[in-house]
């Protein structure tokens, strides 16, 4: 089921930028997925961080600490495997597919892990990506800090310059989020799809910023709502 905000003519998409996490994939978050698998439990800093109290490097280094508490070293190839059961969203597939038959430039910006984002856009063969993720030391094993390629709070800088690199007008372009924090890519002029959300929060924060809101776990429940014919 999805939610209108209004009935107005729809332009026409020449550009979607997706979050992964809980978008593309049926995760709520790749750094879930790690605390999942160490048998950690990163909630209070979660909400913390949405409150602004953690930047994105100090909550990165936070979760490696939790999960270096239980596992010391870890390598990378480990950090592979716990990925190994996730699946894409329903409808992801066909969603990337029909966009890309159209010649819909295709992008993710996600402040998920770099090393299964790279996954995932190679898999769907995106035109472009964008993730945080880890530092490794020499001999392949996860160092104590994260990398931090953007804020979780600040994807709207990200996207303008991916439009100015490639090219793409503001008005044509819908990115699609499940979370609160991805209303930072409803850059001014642009298009927000609230996906699936993935907490009460986000929910209320979508309906406040009266976006497009689709309630079910089926991406391609966003095709109606694109423009593209």
């Amino acid at each position: 089921m999805s939610v209108m905000t209004e009935t107005v003519d729809i332009p026409k998409t020449t550009c979607v930028v997706f979050d992964c996490d809980g978008v593309l994939v049926d995760a709520v978050s790749s750094w879930r997925t790690l605390h999942d698998h160490f048998g950690t439990d990163n909630t209070v800093n979660l909400q913390r961080f949405i409150r602004g109290e953690f930047s994105d490097v100090e909550f990165m280094r936070s979760d490696i600490q939790m999960w270096k508490a239980k596992q010391d070293p870890i390598y990378r190839d480990e950090l592979f495997r716990a990925y190994s059961g996730v699946k894409l969203m329903e409808g992801t597939r066909e969603v990337i597919e029909e966009l890309q038959s159209k010649g819909v430039f295709v992008a993710i910006v996600s402040a998920g892990v770099d090393l299964f984002v790279a996954s995932i856009a190679s898999m769907l063969k995106v035109d472009d990506w964008i993730a945080n993720g880890f530092v490794f030391n020499d001999d392949d094993t996860l160092s104590d800090d994260g990398i931090c390629r953007l804020h979780a709070v600040g994807k709207g800088e990200v996207i303008h310059r991916l439009l100015e690199m490639n090219n793409l007008d503001v008005q044509n372009c819908v990115s699609v989020g499940d979370s609160e924090m991805d209303l930072s890519m409803h850059v001014e002029g642009s298009r927000f799809i609230g996906f699936n959300p993935s907490r009460e929060s986000s929910l209320s924060a979508f309906e406040a910023a009266n976006v497009d809101i689709i309630h079910e776990k089926d991406l391609r429940a966003i095709l109606p709502l694109l423009g593209l014919d």
